[in-house]
């Protein structure tokens, strides 16, 4: 009989540098736990991320402690322990987001209120700016799937979507 297993999100931030991940997994394995998935990023210089991980429930302070000692990597950690180990119970169905356009201020907020007002979920979003080839002006651009409920009006949000792509001149594209 497999012991009774506790799952954490782990999340972390710190100076970039090679051996970061080498020695998360490292300190997760040495406590008896599994690597499940995970999130990471450089930003602004800083390695960056969310990953999640099972273990034998009795083992989950000595996997904490441990995490807290990746300081010494310069690393900042925060664990969280996730009482429900099934999916996010959000029904209803997938969508896909891409927007692009000149970056400004506002742009998450605006898609952001969107969705929350039609009480769409966002379950992944990946951002960044970038520069145009030809302009060099500064993009932004961002793919965003969400789980909406299953009354949702179409065509209120692709509307809403288009007011919000006309006023801020980007490109919003739903699927």
């Amino acid at each position: 009989m497999q012991p009774m297993q506790t799952a954490y999100i782990v999340t972390f931030v710190g100076d970039d540098r090679p051996g970061l991940v080498e020695a998360l997994s490292s300190t997760v394995e040495e406590n008896g736990g599994n690597w499940l998935e995970s999130r990471l990023a450089q930003l602004g210089g800083k390695f960056t991320g969310l990953m999640r991980v099972s273990l034998p429930s009795d083992r989950g302070t000595s996997l904490e402690r441990a995490l807290e000692r990746l300081t010494e990597y310069g690393l900042s950690v925060s664990v969280t322990r996730l009482d429900n180990l099934s999916p996010s119970e959000h029904s209803g169905r997938d969508i896909n987001l891409s927007v692009i356009g000149p970056d400004r201020p506002g742009i998450v907020r605006e898609v952001a209120h969107a969705l929350s007002a039609r009480r769409i979920n966002v379950v992944d979003m990946e951002s960044g700016v970038t520069s145009a080839p030809m302009s060099a002006e500064l993009l932004f651009q961002a793919e965003i799937v969400a789980t909406i409920p299953d009354d949702t009006d179409m065509l209120d949000l692709q509307t809403s979507l288009d007011d919000i792509a006309n006023s801020m001149a980007l490109d919003i594209e739903l699927s």
